[in-house]
């Protein structure tokens, strides 16, 4: 589902993203080594959460939220949402929005 958010949008979301997101991170450190399978479905899953959210993921716990004119941008383990970029720079190009 494709959606654009404002900033009082994707903020008021962010915590929800993040409770995923870190649910998944300790999940896939609990993983014994070698559990590739348990760790591929690990991270389908966690695609599946944050797309359903109307939030694109661009990584391994990288995620967009698109504006209309680029992206408000989240990496775990990032305390706030605080970086834009525009649809073409990608993650190189964003910069703080204070």
């Amino acid at each position: 589902m494709k959606k654009t958010f404002t900033y009082e949008e994707a903020s008021a979301l962010l915590p929800e993203v993040q409770r995923i997101t870190e649910s998944a991170v300790a999940e896939g450190r609990a993983l014994p080594s070698g559990a590739a399978e348990e760790g591929r479905a690990l991270l389908a899953q966690w695609v599946a959460d944050i797309e359903s959210l109307g939030v694109e993921v661009k990584g391994l716990w990288l995620v967009d939220f698109d504006c209309g004119v680029g992206y408000y941008c989240w990496q775990y383990p990032e305390a706030s949402l605080q970086f834009f970029h525009g649809y073409e720079e990608g993650f190189g190009g964003r910069v703080p929005m204070v």
